[in-house]
C-alpha cells in the first residue's frame, strides 16, 4: 500500500507546485458547469483497439491471458435544417484466449437518436431515441448520474471516464430550453422491456428501459462561477419516491475547484432490492460525492474525493453479510455492480492525470479507491503515448484486500493490459 501511494506522491512532486496564471486558467476550465454547447464534428469517427491482457487469478495467483479487439463507430449526420442523426456503437470481440466467463462477442449500442431545434428562436432542443445521458460533476462516483443503472455490458477498463463513455444509452424523449446562463431539461424514458438480454448483439432495452423513468433539471448561473444544477428524478422502481439532486462546483483558489454532487429521497436499501424485498426497508437515504481538483502549471491534475452511498451497507452490515448465506452476499454484490454503486457505504478516491508527463504526448493517469468499511483497495495506473492517429497504452490494475472484502473478493488479483488504439 505504501509503495502505491508513493507512486502518486512522486508524480505530484515531479510536476511542480501551483502557480497563478496557467493554474488559474486550468481551474476555471474545471469550474465551468454551464450547459455544454454543441460543436461541429466530422460526420463519423472510427477506431479499432487490439489489446492483450495478463491476469493473476485468486486464490492461487494462477496466470490467465486474454486477447481483445474493440471497434468503435460514431456517426453524426445532418439530414434537415437544424436536425441531425446520431449513432454510436462499441463492439468487443474476445479471442480464443479469453478470461473465464467472457463471451466471444458483446455489442453495446451506445446511442441511436435524432436531435434538433424547434421554434423561431432556435433555443428549444429536442432529442428522440437512445441517448447516453451523463450527469454529475464528481470524478469517481456520480450519484446523480441516474441513467448508469445496468448500462455497462462490457468492461475494458475500470477508468471512470471509460465506464461513462462505453455504456448503453436510454431510449427517451428529451426536451431542453436554453437561455443566457441557464437551461431547463425534461425527459421521459418509457418502459420497453421487462428483463435484460445478455445476447451478444442484443439492443438490450430491458437493461435501460425496464421501468418508466422521468427527470427534470434546471441549471442557472447565479454569481461569479456558481451555476448550480437542480434535479428531480423518478426511477419507477417499487418502494422509491422521486429523488432530488444537486450539482455544484466552486473555484476555491487560483488552482483548485471544489465540487459537491448530492441526491436523496425515500428508497429501499441495496440489500432489500437484492433480496427482492424492496418494500421491507424503505427510508430517506442520500448519496454524495464531494472533493476538489487542483491543477498545476505542468498539466498535472489531482482529485481527492469522498464518496457516500446511504443505500449501501455500513461496516457492521457488511461484516454481517460476509458471515451470512453466500447466496445473499452474491446477490448483493451483483446488484451493486450492475447499478455501478459502491458495495460499502463510504469510500475515498484519489486520482491523478498528468498530460505531457516528462515528454510531449505522454500521459500518465491513475487512481486509488479505498473502502472505509474493510480498507480494501482498487488501484489502477495507465501510461499512454499519443501518436498522430494512434495511441499506445499500458495499464495495470491491483485489487487488494482480505477474502470477501469489497475489492479483495474480485477474481482477478492483478491485471496488466497493453493496447493500441488507431483512429481512422
Amino acid at each position: 500500500m505504501m509503495r502505491t501511494w508513493a507512486v502518486f506522491l512522486a508524480m505530484f512532486l515531479l510536476a511542480g507546485t501551483c502557480h497563478a496564471d496557467e493554474a488559474e486558467e486550468a481551474g476555471l476550465r474545471l469550474a465551468d458547469t454551464t450547459p455544454a454547447q454543441q460543436v461541429d464534428k466530422p460526420d463519423y469517427q472510427f477506431s479499432v483497439e487490439p489489446a492483450f491482457r495478463v491476469a493473476t487469478m485468486r486464490p492461487d495467483d494462477a496466470m490467465q491471458t486474454a486477447e481483445r479487439l474493440s471497434i468503435d463507430l460514431a456517426v453524426q449526420k445532418a439530414f434537415a435544417k437544424d436536425w441531425k442523426f446520431n449513432f454510436a456503437d462499441h463492439l468487443d470481440l474476445n479471442g480464443p484466449q479469453r478470461f473465464s466467463g467472457d463471451p466471444g462477442a458483446i455489442n453495446t449500442l451506445k446511442e441511436l437518436y435524432v436531435n434538433g431545434r424547434i421554434g423561431d428562436d432556435g433555443q428549444t432542443l429536442v432529442d428522440i431515441g437512445r441517448v447516453n445521458m451523463r450527469l454529475g460533476v464528481a470524478t469517481g462516483y456520480n450519484p446523480t448520474d441516474y441513467f448508469r443503472d445496468n448500462a455497462v455490458r462490457s468492461v475494458t477498463s475500470v477508468d471512470p471516464a471509460s465506464l461513462r463513455e462505453n455504456r448503453l444509452g436510454t431510449v427517451m424523449l428529451r426536451g431542453q430550453r436554453v437561455w443566457t446562463g441557464g437551461s431547463v431539461t425534461a425527459l421521459v424514458a418509457p418502459k420497453l422491456a421487462s428483463e435484460p438480454n445478455d445476447a451478444a448483439f442484443a439492443v438490450d432495452l430491458g437493461a435501460t428501459n425496464q421501468n418508466t423513468r422521468w427527470l427534470m433539471a434546471v441549471s442557472q448561473h447565479v454569481i461569479a462561477d456558481l451555476s448550480p444544477q437542480f434535479l428531480l428524478y423518478s426511477d419507477g422502481k417499487p418502494g422509491s419516491s422521486p429523488q432530488f439532486g444537486v450539482n455544484l462546483t466552486h473555484l476555491l483558489n487560483k488552482a483548485c475547484v471544489g465540487y459537491v454532487e448530492w441526491t436523496g429521497g425515500r428508497s429501499p436499501s441495496t440489500l432489500a432490492r437484492a433480496l427482492q424485498q424492496p418494500e421491507s426497508d424503505v427510508a430517506f437515504r442520500w448519496q454524495m460525492s464531494t472533493g476538489l481538483t487542483c491543477t498545476t502549471t505542468h498539466n498535472l491534475s489531482v482529485t481527492f474525493e469522498y464518496e457516500h452511498d446511504g443505500a449501501a451497507l455500513d461496516k457492521a452490515g457488511w461484516e454481517a453479510l460476509q458471515k451470512g448465506p453466500p447466496q445473499q452476499y452474491l446477490a448483493y454484490r451483483n446488484l451493486a455492480n450492475a447499478q455501478q454503486d459502491p458495495t460499502t457505504r463510504d469510500n475515498l478516491f484519489l486520482m491523478l492525470r498528468w498530460q505531457d508527463a516528462f515528454v510531449p504526448r505522454l500521459d500518465l493517469s491513475g487512481f486509488i479507491r479505498m473502502s472505509l468499511a474493510d480498507h480494501s483497495r482498487l488501484t489502477w495506473l495507465e501510461a499512454r503515448y499519443h501518436f498522430t492517429r494512434t495511441d499506445v497504452a499500458l495499464q495495470w490494475q491491483l485489487n487488494s484486500g482480505s477474502n470477501l472484502s469489497e475489492f479483495g473478493a474480485l477474481p482477478q488479483h492483478t491485471l496488466w493490459q497493453v493496447l493500441v488504439k488507431h483512429y481512422f
